[in-house]
């Protein structure tokens, strides 16, 4: 068994049980705040997705020799997750909240593209296998998240009033 890979496993497991706590802390705080949740139906297979691509990570990568140079830029890429949870702030979560009059946020990497999260997150999805050798898994996990991104994107859209003249949040 690979330490580095336990141990790069471990990080990124840990970092993303953080983030779900995180998560759920800023919507019960939305929603104590007149916020309501859009396009919750997806929400479970986005869960989903993600749960076997970590647990599928865990059961293939043990053992497996670990690319420094593909390592090094998904750690670039963690850099780019803290901008925009940054960016975001107390309104980050892994759902769809809209906090009713509230203007999108245009700060950070928000200045850039509408979307920036989601671009991290395929990155990752693709890269993190990539970093063990995992070609085949990188493509499959890919091909299934930029399903799930392509209904999430929309469903985010319509609720924050992107291209239907309603800016909020």
């Amino acid at each position: 068994m690979s330490m580095e890979a336990v141990v790069i496993l471990s990080l990124v497991t840990a970092q993303r049980f953080g983030e779900l706590v995180l998560s759920n802390y800023n919507t019960t705080r939305l929603l104590s705040q007149g916020a309501r949740e859009a396009a919750a139906g997806h929400y479970r297979y986005m869960v989903a997705l993600h749960a076997l691509w970590l647990a599928g990570l865990w059961w293939l990568a043990p053992g497996r020799s670990v690319n420094l140079g593909l390592l090094i830029i998904y750690g670039l890429l963690q850099g780019l997750r803290v901008w925009v949870l940054a960016s975001l702030g107390r309104r980050w979560t892994t759902r769809i909240i809209v906090l009713p009059d509230a203007a999108l946020v245009r700060q950070g990497p928000y200045r850039y593209l509408s979307h920036p999260n989601y671009v991290v997150v395929a990155a990752e999805i693709a890269v993190l296998p990539l970093v063990f050798g995992l070609v085949g898994y990188a493509l499959v996990f890919s091909a299934l998240n930029a399903i799930v991104l392509y209904v999430r994107i929309r469903a985010e859209n319509v609720a924050l009033g992107i291209g239907t003249g309603s800016v909020s949040t």
